[in-house]
């Protein structure tokens, strides 16, 4: 039974603390400049902060003296694509696996030559593979599960295997996948869209009938279109997240290739740019495997809590606050690639082992990190998904996960992702409001849904404006906790052919509606191939003004 804890009534506890300092930051967003020991450095004491810490810094931004993490509200960015890969951001980490157009969780349609028919589980899953459809949907989609750049597992809508049984027909019944379900994908040279199937027994399949597909033809073809055992392959979708860059690389190839991006992606110049910005924080998203130190799991590779604690260091030494983000949990919290899922199966909170292993997680990152200065909070959970994260289990959840995190600090935020595709976005509201020092983080993105394709720049800005300003408000409480966090956002949208001042407007627009989340806001993300989504090409070519 989940059971909420309530506000703890210490005397002068580090929170009333925080949290008067907190009101005064926002009520006065005063700063007392003292001139210190030298004409090149300046005591800043900041108000609210005083009872806390003070600090010098040198012209560079440099401390000389441990600051605290600041004040809520905060203006952050993402760190995103360095310690959980998402390759969207950048692509080029992909490039060097061999058929990376294969990875897991590619989702291929195969169409019969002969036939002209796709191939396609009945009722998606649980019995023949057949060869009559002349569309493809969800039931004629299957998911690689790869074992090496050839070899791999076909995975149903239904969840079950492809496999052979002893008639030699091919099945789709087992739920857990052996040698008995694994297949070779032997592609044409000159067309590689063209491909045979070779069963575990060691014969193509070939779909001589409509009404079952068979593991029963040699090796010989000619890859014509009389051969039963040709099949056109369509693509229907890709991912490319931790799960896939360490399984496409493998292990030892895979650390290379991570470590060496986790060493140059993200430098101490970076967190030096961010805080001359007028920037204050960083939300660095972490994966599960973190705290499996040294060797996590297969196939995740071990290496990226040594780029975090550097990432401590640097933002202790820039005044930067940072945000622990949890963005790929146990299980997979949704079937998005950012959640490190193997084929976009989503399996977090489904039983209470699964949970308490996530808890662990943070309280590993909890011990680690509460000792800090730079800490300003540790985010439970990315972006739950609805209905496969449900309510009940992830109360359960950040119950656990706040009393992990306040085992070993009492000063630390504990952050509380909203669920994605919910119709109440106050579900968490009263539950949030039991937890001294929580915040719900709500992500908001002008895209991703049909209704924002036909905007024109004006329409978006007066989404921002009216739809954004009322439904942060919805989860705003004046007073005490939960903070508010508008954790995800981006100046981008659906459109073509827009100015650079139409940018800035819809830039500042979101800043100015965001900057009344009461512990603040953070973009995604710093760095990235897709210029908007860079919040360093959009500053340093005039699309953003922090300070503006």
């Amino acid at each position: 039974m989940t059971r909420m804890m309530r506000k703890r009534s210490l005397p002068t506890s580090s929170f009333d603390i925080l949290e008067k300092a907190h009101d005064i930051a926002i009520k006065k967003s005063k700063i007392v400049e003292v001139v210190g020991m030298s004409s090149t450095s300046t005591i800043v004491v900041r108000l609210g902060l005083l009872l806390l810490c003070s600090w010098c810094l040198l012209p560079d931004g440099r401390s000389l003296v441990a600051a605290a993490a600041p004040v809520p509200p905060i203006r952050a960015v993402n760190l995103g694509g360095w310690l959980v890969t998402e390759g969207w951001i950048l692509p080029s980490l992909f490039y060097g696996i061999p058929n990376n157009d294969t990875l897991d969780g590619t989702q291929l349609q195969f169409k019969s030559v002969v036939q002209n028919r796709y191939l396609a589980a009945e009722q998606g899953g649980g019995g023949a593979i057949v060869s009559d459809r002349t569309q493809a949907s969800s039931w004629e989609t299957f998911r690689l599960w790869r074992i090496n750049e050839t070899t791999f597992n076909f995975r149903v809508f239904g969840g079950q295997f492809w496999g052979v049984d002893g008639t030699g027909a091919v099945v789709a019944t087992a739920t857990t996948p052996g040698p008995s379900e694994t297949f070779q994908i032997v592609r044409r040279n000159s067309d590689l869209s063209r491909v045979r199937i070779r069963a575990p027994n060691g014969l193509f399949l070939q779909a001589k009938t409509m009404q079952s597909l068979t593991a029963d033809r040699g090796v010989a073809t000619d890859w014509s279109d009389s051969d039963p055992s040709v099949f056109l392959t369509t693509t229907a979708g890709r991912m490319q997240g931790e799960y896939q860059i360490c399984n496409g690389y493998g292990i030892p190839k895979a650390t290379e290739v991570l470590t060496n991006h986790w060493n140059t992606y993200i430098k101490e110049s970076d967190f030096r740019f961010i805080t001359s910005t007028g920037l204050n924080a960083v939300r660095i998203p972490v994966g599960w495997w973190i705290a499996s130190v040294p060797n996590p799991p297969p196939p995740f590779v071990g290496g990226s809590l040594k780029a975090l604690d550097n990432a401590f260091d640097w933002a202790e030494t820039y005044n930067l606050g940072v945000i622990v983000d949890l963005h790929a949990a146990p299980g997979s919290q949704n079937p998005f690639e950012h959640s490190a899922t193997r084929d976009g199966t989503q399996n977090w909170g489904t039983t209470d082992a699964n949970i308490a292993q996530t808890v662990q997680v943070i309280d590993f990152l909890a011990s680690r990190y509460a000792n800090r200065t730079g800490l300003l909070a540790i985010e439970l959970l990315n972006e739950p998904w609805a209905p496969g994260a449900t309510l009940s289990s992830l109360k359960k959840y950040y119950q656990d996960g706040y009393n992990a995190v306040r085992r070993h600090s009492s000063t630390a935020y504990v952050i509380m992702s909203n669920r994605l595709s919910i119709e109440d976005p106050t579900e968490l509201l009263q539950f949030a409001s039991n937890f001294s020092g929580s915040v719900l983080d709500v992500h908001y993105y002008n895209l991703f849904e049909s209704k924002f394709t036909n905007f024109t720049v004006q329409q978006n800005i007066d989404f921002v404006k009216n739809n954004r300003s009322s439904d942060l408000d919805a989860v705003t409480r004046k007073n005490g906790f939960p903070l508010t966090f508008v954790g995800e956002w981006v100046a981008e949208w659906d459109l073509q052919g827009t100015s650079k001042e139409d940018y800035q407007a819809f830039a500042q627009a979101q800043q100015n509606v965001y900057g009344g989340a009461t512990f603040g806001w953070a973009y995604w993300t710093l760095k990235n191939v897709n210029r908007a989504w860079s919040m360093e090409w959009m500053i340093n070519n005039g699309y953003i003004s922090v300070e503006g």
